[in-house]
């Protein structure tokens, strides 16, 4: 993935500059002293120096996609959040004139001013499709704060850098696909030995909690509907449909209940079911 971004910024500069028959080369090398030797050209190199997560951005939580469809039978897909992780560069503009070199600098600081969020007509490969806008920073205060010291091990001579820091998500998990769960049993008691006898003592427990959860669909064309009121008749328990149609509602004691939906036009519509069960799902 980051060799894709390399050859993003590649593409975003020589288009932008523009650069016309190769007359700026474009490289992410180690700026050593032997390689500066060898240049033949005006270039502008984009050092990537440091690669490490961005903790403001971490979100390790559970993301719920899109319902799959196996035989006919509903089934919940889960993914982890990906991690975000910056990638810092250092550029430097490299000519045979200090001057020529300071022009260059410039012209592709401006290009990377204007793109704070990578397009996404601009990425390439596996950076296509993110699930996150790829954003970026230019020369922000708190980075490559002391870049004598990276130049320093670089055995080169200092000369002006800019710091540019690209953030992107990267995904080391694996999508998790199991049967939707309808029903949640919240059972509350007393138990002698825990937690190596989980049995309730028969005297000591409590009813059972139920949490019910199902979808609401369309009747005409069986997608999920959204923003539907769904109510269980005579406990006070009222629920709105999210964008993919689910719903959730309890705690609820077992027994014989009546689901009432409200429509966005035409009359309420009724069922009758039975707490727990293995279908709570509506249409409207």
């Amino acid at each position: 993935m980051i060799a894709d971004l390399d050859e993003t910024l590649r593409q975003l500069l020589i288009a932008e500059l523009p650069i016309h028959n190769g007359e700026i080369d474009i490289s992410f090398d180690q700026p050593r002293r032997d390689w500066s030797t060898r240049i033949a050209k005006p270039t502008i190199n984009l050092f990537l120096y440091d690669v490490r997560e961005n903790n403001v951005l971490r979100r390790h939580q559970w993301e719920r996609l899109e319902d799959a469809v196996n035989n006919g039978d509903r089934l919940a897909r889960l993914k982890r959040s990906p991690m975000r992780v910056d990638c810092s560069y250092m550029m430097t503009a490299w000519a045979a004139d200090p001057a020529d070199e300071h022009r260059l600098l410039t012209q592709a600081m401006l290009v990377l001013f204007r793109f704070p969020v990578i397009p996404k007509s601009r990425l390439i490969g596996s950076l296509q499709n993110p699930p996150y806008d790829i954003q970026a920073r230019v020369a922000r205060h708190d980075v490559l704060t002391d870049p004598s010291d990276l130049w320093n091990v670089l055995d080169n001579e200092i000369r002006p850098s800019v710091s540019y820091v690209v953030t992107l998500a990267l995904s080391p998990w694996q999508e998790i696909t199991g049967p939707l769960v309808r029903t949640r049993i919240l059972r509350l008691g007393e138990a002698p030995h825990l937690p190596e006898e989980q049995m309730l003592l028969p005297d000591e427990s409590r009813p059972d909690l139920v949490l019910i959860a199902g979808v609401v669909r369309e009747k005409a064309t069986g997608n999920p509907a959204s923003g539907i009121p769904v109510a269980l008749k005579g406990t006070g328990y009222v629920a709105t449909t999210d964008e993919s149609g689910r719903f959730t509602l309890g705690s609820i004691a077992p027994g014989t209940y009546t689901l009432v939906t409200w429509p966005r036009s035409g009359p309420l519509h009724e069922r009758q079911v039975t707490i727990p069960s293995e279908s709570y799902d509506l249409e409207v």
